[in-house]
């Protein structure tokens, strides 16, 4: 069996994830402006989605090491 160097994957930080929260809520508000209630819904939804407990641990990436 070849020898592998495993790397972890660098996780999303909290900030990254309000930055998405407030893209999305941006979103879900100039959709409900234009007047596309389905999209202003489905914005909400993947903002909801975006939780502080919903950051799951990366799997980590096999490389060869040599």
């Amino acid at each position: 069996m070849p020898d592998v160097l495993l790397q972890a994957l660098p996780e999303a930080t909290t900030a990254d994830r309000a930055a998405l929260r407030l893209m999305l809520e941006y979103v879900e508000g100039e959709c409900r402006r234009l007047g596309a209630t389905d999209a202003a819904e489905h914005a909400a939804k993947a903002a909801a989605s975006i939780s502080e407990a919903s950051a799951s641990p990366a799997l980590p990436a096999a490389m060869p090491w040599h």
